[in-house]
């Protein structure tokens, strides 16, 4: 019998397919760790193996089950933490807007964890094919049925919550100015000149909206973007630079933080054989 793993135990392969709306292919198996709040400005697919997560989502305490789907949408606050002993094993896609539009967003918040046997063996099997090297035609034909019946399960859910929710002008304008600074930063009193509000205020809107802070936001962003880099196979040096961050450490110190283990060790995982079963 194998030794169960040891509480700081954190094995992850992350690595970006060729193939068009996946912008990354994250597995991982974490015992305790916790992921704070953060933010992602794509779509993420989620199925979880082993073990079950316990996640909140727009103030909503939730929870995958081995069995359910979960879909977190764009530019909504989350979090996540095992909610077995022994941790849990998941596989996620993390999708851009080729397959699911923004107009998708409000009813996924309501109801991000869809229990649906076909959707939860088709994203398996679009996984399978995705660790297989020369197997891009099946991926890609495997992707568009899961997005189809995701698809066809949100615009349901769509029909009976009625018109999406719109974020407050204020909070949305903030997070406009953070996205187009995402690298030089933005000081928050120059922010709150540029939207014609105080900066107490600002904040305490954004955070309303949105579920965090603008600073915790910022960093969440950064650290996205610090993933592809490095999945393109630019330094951990290189990525703190083109992302913002004051030095590696600080984009270290985040980085594990955010995703479970420091860039160096992510883009060491990244680079290993994903064809292994």
């Amino acid at each position: 019998m194998a030794a169960a793993p040891s509480p700081q135990q954190r094995n992850v392969s992350a690595w970006r397919p060729r193939v068009p709306g996946v912008l990354e292919v994250f597995h991982a198996h974490f015992v305790e760790y916790a992921y704070p709040m953060h933010v992602h400005d794509v779509w993420t697919l989620l199925i979880v193996d082993d073990g079950a997560v316990r996640y909140e989502l727009d103030r909503h305490q939730r929870g995958t089950p081995h069995d359910t789907v979960t879909l977190l949408p764009p530019h909504v606050a989350h979090n996540g933490s095992p909610a077995t002993p022994g941790g849990f094993r998941k596989r996620v896609l993390y999708l851009d807007s080729t397959h699911l539009g923004d107009e998708l967003i409000g009813a996924a918040v309501d109801r991000p964890d869809l229990r649906d046997p076909l959707l939860r063996l088709r994203v398996g099997q679009l996984h399978g094919a995705l660790v297989r090297s020369g197997e891009e035609l099946e991926a890609a034909s495997r992707l568009a049925l899961v997005a189809e019946r995701l698809r066809t399960r949100l615009r349901a859910a769509t029909d009976v919550r009625g018109p999406a929710r719109v974020d407050p002008p204020l909070a949305r304008r903030l997070r406009e100015l953070l996205d187009e600074r995402l690298v030089e930063g933005i000081a928050l009193d120059e922010a709150a000149r540029l939207v014609h509000a105080h900066p107490a205020h600002l904040v305490r809107a954004f955070s309303a909206a949105f579920g965090m802070p603008p600073h915790q936001y910022l960093t969440a962003r950064r650290v996205e973007r610090a993933r592809r880099l490095l999945l393109d196979g630019q330094s951990p040096g290189a990525v703190a630079a083109a992302t913002g961050f004051y030095d590696q450490a600080h984009l270290t110190r985040h980085f594990r933080k955010l995703v479970g283990v420091p860039p160096g060790r992510y883009r060491l995982d990244s680079s290993m054989d994903v064809s292994r079963p």
